[in-house]
């Protein structure tokens, strides 16, 4: 499920990279889907 929404979370940013739509937010989303892997990554618990 966490990988889910980390590459929801990329597809949105990457869809509003491209066209120039958000400013800031679309950063906001990257580093949200950075700490959400990051924070599965440590906690070394399985996701499904």
């Amino acid at each position: 499920m966490l990988y889910t929404l980390i590459s929801l979370i990329l597809f949105v940013w990457l869809i509003g990279l491209l066209s120039h739509f958000g400013g800031d937010m679309i950063h906001t989303l990257l580093l949200v889907a950075g700490v959400l892997f990051l924070f599965q990554l440590f906690t070394g618990r399985r996701v499904d």
